[in-house]
């Protein structure tokens, strides 16, 4: 058999490992040309600059 662990871990020691998992929404920045958002050092899809 397994070991079990003897105490619950709390909501707070979850959380802690939890915010390391953040998923992170990508930049945008406006294109220069035609004024839409585009990601930095990317094509624009839009006006193709």
């Amino acid at each position: 058999m397994a070991p079990l662990p003897k105490r619950r871990h709390s909501t707070q020691r979850k959380g802690k490992r939890m915010k390391t998992r953040i998923v992170n929404l990508p930049k945008l920045i406006k294109c220069p040309h035609c004024g839409k958002m585009k990601m930095p050092h990317r094509i624009c899809q839009y006006c193709q600059k």
